[in-house]
């Protein structure tokens, strides 16, 4: 049996859940295996403690250029789909960090000038003999893009005779399409507030639409959790289990303790979901978009500064209170453009309403389409695609009866199989991919995205965000434009933090923040971005804040700000509004001496 867990976003005790789980099974006497298939942040090892007998890289195909051969032609740039490449003055320029090593660049090339070579992108680690069960997960090398590989090869150490469980990463794009195909079914883990059920909504589109059977896990129940009964209900999906909220499970976390072996209730209350194990799989909910408002709208405020700054808060896991924190200081701030680039997950509109006064539609690349009556079933484009998304079960036609056929979900967009294909039977097709607005909230215009459910998040949507928040600062004297980031360290953020002034990475005194913080200043590092550190939760657990501090002292950071442990916040968040807006609590009162601190930083 494979099981992948998955969430819409981080933060709702997905590996917890997993690994918890695992334990459960294991210490019953199950036969089990724990994959961690969330390969931009894995976290999981942090509470397995394996010791790792093998290892072994995931390259991709990359290309390499000899200058000797070339002749600055730029056929490689203009068939690239990905602005990887680039021709100044009779140099190729190859851009790592945007390359999806599709190959189209060196099939175009007249004069074999690109050759590819296999690159390291990440790296499989497995500990067979662990006890009490095989623990393996996947690492993606910071600043790479392509993460399903790593989730491929991480997937190759299924075992058909055992109980998988699979930790995938949050959100509905690439990566977490790639964990979830083939499961046998989905358990979605989300918590009893609007964020979650947000969150939950998109992931739900994404595992219908796949056709994987789906249960939902409520995590930090309250014995309240009627926004989430009540939609299971309308779209017909069952609660499969409930966690209780409950401080001390929070601090056994923090410390990366297993919680089965300390409380024992949690123990059978796995097992009794696994045992009982409640999934379904009803028709796909429609996908809900923003929609203009009517009436007419007053113009946007001007300002009267000529240059802006911007400011980009990222976390490195999700659930750290980023968009909490960028929702208080959208509320502080003055002067200033609003940009949700979480594209994926988008949550900053259930803090700030915003009243949508532009809506396009993006177009994201394009997508293969074989004409099935044209197609001679050589197989040429199979061979060549470097995504496996070329599949030999198309409809036949009369001469050659079947015929080869694209995969949508598989589809990067490269372009290189109509290139490839000698019978003119392949077609490019543009893809629309998401939405973004410009709408207008209580606290200044703001510019947010929609990412289409399963589309690839290859930052490209990201960028678009930005470009469109720089023009509006341009065009209305604002001296700050202040970013929602999406978490982790692949494409999407990359496209958020790359040329932005100053990076603030919320994080939570855990073992996991811990490590995720760690691996998120190094991506602000690669990119020349200067980086400082706010700690949530603060009070939760005092030596891993320690920690905290040396690590941003160790990289040339520093801790900025401690939001304390308050229960106004979950509060705020389920009364829709920031944690300034809804009074004066020890939480509110830290965040704003965060806002003077990043006003002095910025100088």
């Amino acid at each position: 049996m494979v099981i992948t867990i998955a969430s819409g976003k981080g933060g709702t005790g997905k590996t917890t859940f997993a690994v918890n789980l695992a334990y459960a099974l294991a210490q019953r006497g199950e036969r089990v295996r724990l994959l961690d298939c969330d390969v931009e942040e894995p976290n999981d090892h942090l509470f397995v403690q394996p010791t790792f007998t093998e290892e072994r890289s995931v390259t991709v195909p990359k290309p390499v250029w000899d200058k000797t051969k070339c002749t600055a032609c730029g056929k490689c740039a203009e068939v690239c789909n990905y602005n990887a490449i680039a021709v100044v003055k009779d140099k190729v320029l190859i851009f790592n960090e945007l390359c999806h090593s599709c190959g189209a660049c060196a099939y175009v090339c007249p004069e074999g000038a690109l050759k590819e070579e296999d690159s390291v992108i990440g790296t499989v680690q497995a500990a067979p003999d662990h006890k009490p069960f095989f623990f393996a997960h996947g690492m993606l090398n910071i600043a790479e893009a392509l993460a399903p590989n790593v989730v491929r090869a991480v997937k190759q150490h299924l075992d058909p005779r055992a109980i998988n469980i699979i930790d995938a990463s949050p959100g509905t794009a690439c990566p977490v399409v790639e964990a979830v195909a083939d499961a046998d079914t989905v358990l979605l883990v989300t918590e009893p507030t609007p964020f979650g059920l947000n969150d939950l909504k998109l992931a739900i589109g994404l595992t219908l639409k796949l056709g994987v059977p789906t249960g939902i896990i409520v995590n930090r129940s309250d014995g309240e959790d009627k926004i989430i009964a009540d939609y299971a209900e309308s779209i017909g999906l069952p609660i499969a289990g409930r966690i209780p909220f409950r401080r001390d499970y929070a601090e056994a976390y923090s410390s990366g303790q297993i919680l089965t072996d300390g409380f024992p209730e949690l123990r059978e209350n796995l097992l009794t979901i696994y045992d009982t194990l409640a999934t379904a799989l009803p028709s796909q909910p429609d996908e809900k978009f923003f929609e203009i408002a009517k009436g007419k709208q007053e113009p946007f405020a001007r300002g009267s500064s000529d240059v802006y700054k911007e400011i980009t808060i990222i976390s490195g896991k999700g659930g750290t209170g980023k968009t909490t924190v960028a929702g208080s200081l959208a509320h502080l701030a003055e002067n200033k453009i609003l940009a949700d680039n979480d594209v994926d997950a988008a949550d900053l509109h259930l803090l700030l309403t915003p009243v949508v006064r532009e809506v396009h539609e993006f177009s994201g690349g394009t997508k293969a389409v074989i004409d099935a009556g044209k197609c001679a079933a050589c197989g040429q484009c199979a061979d060549a695609c470097h995504f496996n998304a070329i599949r030999f079960d198309g409809p036949a036609n009369d001469v050659v009866g079947m015929t080869y056929r694209i995969e949508p979900l598989a589809c990067e967009g490269c372009g290189l199989c109509p290139l490839v294909c000698p019978m003119d039977a392949i077609r490019s097709e543009k893809n629309m991919t998401g939405r973004w607005y410009v709408s207008a909230t209580a606290y200044g215009p703001m510019v947010h995205a929609r990412l289409g459910i399963a589309e690839e998040n290859s930052g490209r949507l990201v960028a678009q965000v930005r470009h469109r928040a720089a023009q509006l600062a341009d065009e209305l004297k604002q001296a700050l434009i202040l970013g929602d980031g999406p978490p982790g360290t692949g494409c999407p953020v990359i496209a958020s933090v790359s040329g932005t002034d100053l990076v603030v990475i919320v994080t939570e005194p855990t073992v996991s923040g811990v490590h995720d913080m760690e691996r998120v200043m190094k991506l602000a590092a690669h990119f020349g971005v200067p980086a400082v550190v706010v700690i949530n939760k603060a009070d939760l657990n005092t030596e891993q804040a320690k920690r905290i501090d040396d690590i941003a002292q160790a990289h040339g950071s520093r801790v900025i700000g401690r939001i304390p442990f308050d229960r106004s916040v979950h509060d705020a968040l389920m009364a829709g509004k920031t944690v300034i807006e809804h009074g004066n609590g020890k939480a509110g009162k830290a965040i704003r001496n965060v806002w003077q601190k990043i006003q002095d930083t910025l100088g």
